[in-house]
C-alpha cells in the first residue's frame, strides 16, 4: 500500500486524553475506526462504550457517518505538516440503556 494512502489519526476522548495515533488506509470506513476505539478504550474511564454504535466521531465540526471512508472525511489541511488528524470521540449510550438509567 503506498504511503500516501495512509492517514495518521488520533482520537481525543471526553477527558482530554487520546487513543493513538494509529495509521489507517484512506479506504478504511468510519465504522472500522469506531470498532478500534471500542476495542482499545482505556481501562478505568467512567464512561465506557459497549459497542461501536454508541460512539460518534467528530472531525472538523462534523459528525462522521459510518459508511464514509477516511479519505472522504479527510479535510485538506494543506499538507497537515506531517501531524495526525485529531477526531473527537463522543460516547452516546443506546436509548434502551438511557431509559433504564
Amino acid at each position: 500500500m503506498p504511503e500516501e494512502d495512509l492517514v495518521d489519526i488520533k482520537f481525543r476522548l471526553y477527558d482530554g486524553s487520546d487513543i493513538g495515533p494509529f495509521q489507517y488506509s484512506s479506504t478504511s470506513t468510519v465504522d472500522m475506526l469506531k470498532q478500534r476505539i471500542v476495542a482499545d478504550w482505556p481501562k478505568g474511564k467512567t464512561i465506557i462504550p459497549k459497542a461501536a454504535n454508541e460512539v460518534k466521531l467528530i472531525s472538523s465540526g462534523k459528525i462522521l457517518e459510518n459508511n464514509k471512508t477516511v479519505g472522504q472525511c479527510k479535510v485538506p489541511f494543506g499538507d497537515n505538516a506531517g501531524g495526525a488528524i485529531i477526531m473527537h470521540v463522543v460516547v452516546q449510550p443506546s436509548p434502551a440503556k438511557a431509559k433504564a438509567a
